[in-house]
């Protein structure tokens, strides 16, 4: 017969696989490893408790570990969605298997790129020493001192990383790059106008700044290693992010930003798909002050499949849903705006 010890070791036992069975959800790597170390405790302790409640606590973590944003330029969703001719990658190979956005909107139709991506770190523009409306260089009077933004509430957390990736910044932008060199555009990113990244004025030897900013030349070797920060932002340069310019080789913007896209983004998609991760690619702007809806495309193993959400979104939606993935405090500035979770399976976000 049985000791009482053994009778309740069993019935722990059960009970666990009983939990296991009822909490278990794709992803859940993290709740496995978390019932393993809390069960060696448990039947030392003698209770069960301890159990249902670690694996609470691994069910409300979230089940994105990684975001990238990949940040374009200057197309108007109907110039990306259906057009087979220019953006072929796009439509053949994202959309068909990822969700997309059919009513994403530029929040500032009639401002310059610059302000649209400060909106894609903060969910505004303006702040209380600073509204930003001109495509100028960081300095002393065109950046900020709020620390109301989504990387200062990173580092503040103590547990979550972050890494910007400009492509072609050299000596010439510096290597915290508040200098614009063909083709790359300071314009574009957005984290040197924030005076706690790249100092009061800013510099092009900020410490801090260039210890979270890398060349995109560094990317593929660092994906390889695994060294990817939580949160990576992506800035391709002006003649990858579907911008143009006059100096850019022949060919449709559109065309060699959806070219460059599907040279880099499969190494990426699976990546994330083998750590967790989502990518979010989002637009700028229109191609004119009249184009207000916007292309937005997230793609990962937890996203929806084929799926085009109609729900209200702009680039503080996606503020607010990193915010909502990496446990941050919702900044008030995207505390009305909608996340993204019509995008995500259930149990996918955050």
């Amino acid at each position: 017969m049985a000791s009482e010890g053994e009778s309740n070791s069993h019935r722990d036992s059960l009970l666990l696989h009983d939990r296991w069975t009822t909490f278990r959800r794709p992803m859940g790597s993290q709740i496995t490893s978390t019932i393993s170390t809390v069960w060696d405790f448990t039947t030392k302790s003698g209770g069960i408790w301890h159990i249902l409640f670690m694996i609470q606590t691994a069910e409300a973590a979230s089940a994105i570990k990684h975001v990238f944003v990949i940040a374009m330029e200057n197309t108007a969703a109907k110039e990306i969605y259906g057009n087979l001719k220019r953006a072929p990658y796009i439509n053949k190979s994202i959309i068909p298997l990822y969700a997309h956005g059919t009513n994403f909107n530029d929040p500032l139709p009639k401002e310059d790129s610059e302000p649209h991506y400060i909106w894609m770190e903060a969910g505004t523009n303006a702040f209380p020493d600073h509204t930003f409306q001109s495509d100028d260089r960081p300095s002393a009077s065109n950046s900020t001192a709020s620390k109301d933004h989504l990387v200062a509430q990173i580092e503040h957390s103590g547990t979550t990383t972050w890494m910007t990736y400009q492509e072609d910044i050299n000596a010439k932008t510096g290597l915290c790059p508040i200098v614009s060199s063909f083709p790359y555009a300071a314009k574009h990113n957005p984290f040197v106008f924030f005076q706690d990244v790249s100092g009061n004025p800013p510099s092009k030897d900020s410490e801090y700044c260039t210890k979270r900013t890398k060349p995109y030349s560094a990317f593929a070797a660092d994906l390889v290693a695994n060294k990817m920060a939580n949160y990576v932002f992506i800035t391709p340069n002006l003649c990858h992010d579907m911008h143009g310019d006059p100096n850019c080789p022949e060919g449709h913007r559109v065309t060699a930003g959806d070219t460059w896209l599907s040279s880099e983004l499969p190494r990426i998609i699976d990546w994330a798909t083998k750590n967790a991760g989502v990518i979010f690619i989002v637009w700028d702007e229109g191609s004119s002050t009249t184009e207000t809806k916007i292309p937005f495309l997230a793609i990962g193993p937890g996203v929806k499949v084929k799926h085009a959400s109609s729900v209200k979104y702009d680039h503080g939606s996606l503020v607010r849903s990193i915010e909502e993935i990496f446990n941050l405090p919702i900044l008030p500035a995207v505390s009305n705006n909608n996340n993204l979770a019509d995008m995500f399976k259930p149990g996918f976000f955050p």
